[in-house]
């Protein structure tokens, strides 16, 4: 049935094809939904950016598929109804979603759907934020939502993916194929070792990213908020549910 477009803000990708079915993923703004099977007002496929299958509402979606020049650097931004600032929002859109941005007047660019975007929070596509973990960081007092990716809440590997997508690295998207994804690229280290900002930790089924040597961000759910936690403190507390870290990997730059 070919590729779809997500014109809300931001579209759950449900296990089930009814609105109360579990929420797997989120897809946002601008990007792509390859549609194989419609059933009564809900789209089956994958999405694009990370190759996650499930049921979309087919209100959220659209065929007629705008090439994105843009994406949101900011860590969330309204379309605009009108180039002004006073004009009625039409949707709050989160970083990573992807517009096409066409006519300018003042500070505002036309999104696709005939919308309006400040100049300021929109990046190129291929113009990346230098450092993955100040991406994350400003995510800090971010709601915990168990298959979220959108700024108004995410889960552990949400935050990882969408700090990882703004620096130009598409990872996927549960913590365990993360796992897997940054084993093979990055360098396994000891977890009892000293941290370093940037280290990537992982548990069974949870990520987290270290802010510096004892500071851990991470969306969890024993708080239900994206948080810097001491890692000392979340290892405790994760131990009896999850069991020790599992694996710790750093990145080595050349």
């Amino acid at each position: 049935m070919g590729v779809h477009q997500v014109i809300t803000g931001v579209a759950a990708l449900r296990r089930e094809p009814r609105a109360d079915g579990p929420l797997d993923t989120q897809l946002l703004f601008g990007e792509t939904f390859v549609v194989d099977e419609a059933r009564r007002g809900w789209l089956h496929g994958r999405a694009e950016m990370d190759g996650y299958e499930g049921w979309v509402a087919d209100t959220d979606l659209t065929p007629d598929v705008s090439p994105a020049s843009h994406r949101v650097r900011a860590l969330r931004t309204y379309v605009y109804s009108r180039p002004d600032l006073k004009s009625e929002p039409v949707h709050l859109i989160s970083m990573n979603a992807r517009v096409e941005a066409g006519e300018r007047d003042g500070n505002y660019l036309q999104v696709q759907g005939g919308g309006w975007v400040h100049q300021r929070h929109l990046a190129a596509l291929n113009a990346f934020e230098p450092d993955f973990v100040a991406v994350a960081e400003r995510f800090a007092g971010t709601p915990y939502l168990w298959g979220g990716r959108d700024s108004r809440g995410l889960d552990c590997s949400g935050l990882v993916q969408t700090a990882f997508a703004a620096a130009g690295m598409p990872v996927p998207r549960d913590s365990g194929d993360q796992e897997t994804f940054f084993a093979e690229r990055w360098d396994r280290v000891d977890p009892a070792s000293r941290k370093q900002r940037g280290d990537l930790v992982f548990w069974p089924g949870h990520v987290g990213i270290m802010v510096d040597e004892t500071g851990l961000l991470h969306a969890n759910a024993g708080y239900m908020e994206t948080m810097v936690e001491p890692i000392d403190d979340a290892v405790a507390r994760i131990m009896p549910g999850e069991g020790p870290v599992r694996t710790l990997v750093r990145r080595t730059l050349p």
